[in-house]
């Protein structure tokens, strides 16, 4: 079991509502932002953290992990070069 993952329901790390999880979880996997949201939510990096390193509101970010807007093209590149670093 992931980090994430407690018996049959979902322990929602420190700053991750249950529901942004779910939505995370349930959104296609390819995304960039997705991936980047479960990275992000395994290893309790915040919010307010990715926002300030790739330079978006908050809100950007959410959208990201849960799939609602794709990263833009300049963000895009950015994130895909740190996931390939960290993986």
């Amino acid at each position: 079991m992931s980090e994430l993952e407690v018996g049959p329901e979902p322990v929602p790390p420190r700053g991750y509502s249950k529901r942004t999880i779910r939505l995370n979880r349930k959104a296609d996997s390819r995304s960039l932002g997705v991936q980047l949201g479960r990275y992000c939510m395994a290893r309790d990096i915040s919010v307010m953290d990715v926002a300030e390193y790739f330079n978006v509101s908050r809100q950007t970010v959410y959208n990201w992990f849960t799939n609602i807007h794709a990263p833009k093209e300049e963000c895009a590149k950015k994130i895909e070069d740190f996931l390939k670093r960290v993986s």
